[in-house]
């Protein structure tokens, strides 16, 4: 059984890494002799995802996909068993991280929200970047004054995967569909879905920066579909933004490497950070009701249980009252 997990999660991290590369961005020549850099590693929410669900016992099926991965991209060196190592060491110690703060996959906590940004995301990614970008600077591939471009783009890529793909993930495993006696769910879905494709592709495209109109589709599926809804809409609105910073249309036209870099990302993080933490927030009140809700139900039975009835209480008054 954990063999065929393994071959899974390496599949599964092959597979969407193929994905990450189809929108990637060529560096300029002079700053990092042409590296190949993806805004969005969505690997790393794979990795992170399987090894919150299965354990660490797969952390092989890591290794396996990241080899696959880097022989897609070009021929294996043996300098590359140090991004292999960090790339595998990057989610292990993101998973370590949050199961010592006491991570729940549900992310039906704020403090779970925060953990997996600081800790999953922001920290456990530096491992990967700080190794992969030492290797290429190490090997020749990569000279000294592109060192702070690659490790920023690195580092952004594999943190977006993880704030972007790994909530995704935890929310499809438990996700349900509104029931059919609930038409107006189904409606308010169906009208968030239109929306968000009549105005994430001309805010991410426009040239009059239109970029702010994303937020209020996103505290929508936040508040009203808690993560289910907010996960895919951080999602598609990430995509398109990448697709748009790559085409150098819209917003992140005519600007250099790195100034279209930082508008992406700070775009990207600040959704996925608005779609998580708000998700989050909203689902922890929900659940807190719901239990004062569930104890005053159980009060009141108590209360009616110790209560006699009328006709007892007439029965245990004294005669000539």
């Amino acid at each position: 059984m954990t063999v065929a997990q393994i071959l899974c999660v390496a599949g599964a991290y092959y597979a969407v890494g193929r994905l990450g590369l189809l929108r990637q961005v060529v560096m300029d020549e002079s700053s990092s002799d042409g590296v190949v850099i993806t805004p969005l590693w969505p690997p790393t929410g794979v990795a992170l995802s399987a090894l919150l669900l299965l354990g660490m016992r797969i952390w092989p099926g890591i290794t396996l996909g990241v080899f696959f991965s880097i022989v897609t991209i070009g021929p294996f060196r043996a300098t590359d068993i140090g991004i292999l190592a960090g790339n595998t060491l990057a989610p292990v110690c993101a998973y370590l991280l949050l199961r010592r703060v006491g991570f729940r996959i549900a992310l039906d906590r704020l403090r779970d929200g925060v953990a997996l940004v600081f800790l999953g995301a922001l920290a456990g990614m530096l491992i990967s970047a700080s190794v992969g970008t030492a290797v290429l600077v190490l090997s020749g591939r990569l000279p000294a004054h592109g060192v702070w471009p690659t490790w920023s783009a690195w580092w952004t890529g594999d943190a977006m995967g993880v704030l972007v793909v790994t909530p995704l993930i935890l929310v499809l495993r438990r996700a349900r569909l509104p029931l059919p006696r609930e038409p107006r769910r189904w409606a308010e879905a169906a009208a968030l879905t239109v929306t968000a494709v009549c105005v994430v592709p001309p805010a991410t495209r426009s040239p009059l920066c239109l970029l702010f109109l994303v937020f209020p589709l996103l505290v929508w599926a936040a508040l009203r579909f808690q993560l289910a809804g907010a996960a895919p809409c951080a999602l598609f609105v990430s995509v398109l933004a990448i697709t748009a910073a790559i085409d150098r249309v819209g917003p992140f036209a005519r600007h250099s490497f790195v100034e279209v870099m930082v508008s992406l990302q700070a775009l990207n993080g600040s959704a996925a950070l608005t779609a998580l933490l708000l998700a989050a927030i909203v689902t922890e009140q929900r659940n807190i009701r719901r239990k004062i809700e569930q104890a005053c139900l159980e009060l009141a039975e108590v209360v009616t249980r110790l209560t006699p009835p009328p006709d007892a209480a007439e029965r245990r008054r004294p005669y000539g009252d």
